[in-house]
């Protein structure tokens, strides 16, 4: 067992395997989720379970949190009933929600003011790659916290890179969505196209996979067209949340905006709960 003791606070799809695999390598893990129930996966392997916030705060060696948005991430750290109420001068406070930039300079700068370390580590991958620990970490803050956290990051991710200072990793993050947006986005209006001309998704598909135009995503995405089953291994409405971000941050390219456009209305038709790809039930009706 490692010495380290580390908290985790949000236990949700991505967040419940990526806590898991640090148990798996070792580490005591103290736990804390605001619905309980969530909890109880990690309970049963090993971990123990915080009375709250600033107990998990001042309990642990090292907090990571993986929460749903910037507001939550904000509420969690907070200096009132937060992690910041409990975690004393030179813990190490770690960030791998998807924030705007700006949310995660915030949370640099409260945690300095009270002599807390900070690093930012958002992920790129989905709960496959979380549950394989083979996410792509990217870490931003001072170097020698990414020093003292590298071994457990690497624990979760196949690639840690460390891209500067924070808001760096979430300027990151929000990039790379964009482009996951457009890839998935293009792949359905070409299959809609092709099928409305008599194609098959079936043979549309393997042309694209076979060829120079197939790519990770696609491949991934492809058994989810064929079944028209869309579960969520992103959901739709994350991915409107995160072209928000990119808005936010000074995204305003010729394809950025209608883009946002589709998958907000997309989420609107009742879609936002299904895996993003769940676009195309929206662009073929």
């Amino acid at each position: 067992m490692n010495k380290l003791k580390i908290g985790w606070a949000g236990l949700g799809n991505m967040g419940s395997p990526m806590a898991l695999n640090l148990i798996k390598a070792g580490y005591e893990l103290i736990v804390y989720n605001r619905n309980r129930e969530k909890e109880k996966e990690l309970l049963l392997a090993g971990a123990t379970s915080a009375a709250d916030l600033p107990n998990l705060a001042a309990e642990a060696d090292i907090v990571f949190t993986m929460l749903a948005d910037d507001a939550a991430v904000k509420s969690v750290y907070n200096e009132q009933d937060g992690l910041l109420a409990g975690a004393q001068a030179g813990k190490l406070l770690i960030d791998m929600s998807t924030v705007a930039p700006e949310t995660s300079r915030y949370l640099s700068k409260l945690c300095a003011d009270k002599a807390v370390a900070f690093l930012e580590a958002p992920v790129s991958g989905s709960v496959q790659p979380a549950r394989e620990g083979k996410l792509i970490i990217l870490a931003a803050g001072a170097v020698q916290d990414f020093e003292k956290a590298k071994p457990l990051l690497d624990s979760l991710g196949k690639l840690t890179l460390h891209l500067g200072v924070a808001g760096s990793g979430s300027s990151a993050k929000v990039a790379i969505n964009y482009l996951l947006a457009i890839n998935v986005q293009a792949l359905a209006e070409t299959v809609l196209f092709a099928e409305r001309n008599g194609i098959s998704n079936a043979d549309m598909l393997t042309i694209i996979n076979e060829g120079a135009c197939g790519n990770g995503i696609i491949k991934l995405k492809t058994p989810a067209i064929l079944a028209n089953n869309f579960p969520p291994a992103f959901a739709l409405k994350y991915i409107v949340k995160d072209l928000k971000l990119a808005k936010g941050a000074g995204l305003d390219s010729a394809l950025s905006n209608p883009l946002l456009s589709t998958f907000e209305a997309a989420a609107a038709d009742g879609l936002g709960d299904e895996d993003l790809m769940a676009v195309i039930k929206y662009l073929r009706n």
